[in-house]
């Protein structure tokens, strides 16, 4: 999986996108929790769930139905927001399903149960550019974590701002 410093790219790049003062802080906050909120299946583990069943690791959580699921929760919280209801709902709802999406580009671990309750496959991309973040903390910091993480900075981060400062000076000039 990309690593908690990267699902957070997608929230902050719409954030930057959509110009300063559109996305209020707490709606930019529950963006950047709903990020990373699908990882929350790891607990799973020391409930006895197996790490490869739907409601395991990269099942349920990942899906498009759980984004929806908390983006609704979002829509129902707007005015905690600061927004409006689908504001909250649909910038929410990319947060959280961007996760999925960005787990699909990595290498290892489990693939995405993107489209459960739907179906039960597991997919990722045909290309994968992201490691597994290593899930110790030594080879996060030494070698695999710190490779992982310029891998995650060429493939994610920089994308995802220098396409939130294009559409950001496209709505300037617009």
């Amino acid at each position: 999986m990309p690593s908690s410093f990267t699902h957070p790219a997608v929230p902050i790049a719409l954030a930057v996108a959509a110009g300063r003062g559109r996305v209020a802080w707490p709606l930019l906050a529950a963006g950047i929790v709903a990020s990373v909120l699908p990882d929350v299946d790891f607990l799973g583990q020391w409930l006895g769930i197996p790490f490869d069943s739907d409601f395991g690791h990269r099942g349920v959580t990942h899906s498009v139905c759980f984004a929806v699921l908390v983006g609704a929760i979002a829509a129902l919280s707007a005015t905690r927001l600061r927004a409006a209801p689908w504001l909250a709902f649909w910038f929410v709802f990319v947060a959280c399903a961007s996760h999925g999406l960005l787990d699909m580009l990595t290498h290892g671990g489990l693939a995405v149960a993107y489209w459960w309750p739907f179906s039960g496959e597991r997919h990722f991309f045909p290309w994968q550019p992201l490691a597994s973040m290593p899930a110790s903390v030594h080879r996060f910091l030494h070698g695999a974590g710190a490779a992982a993480l310029r891998a995650e900075a060429r493939w994610v981060w920089l994308p995802c701002l220098a396409l939130a400062f294009i559409v950001r000076l496209g709505r300037r000039r617009a």
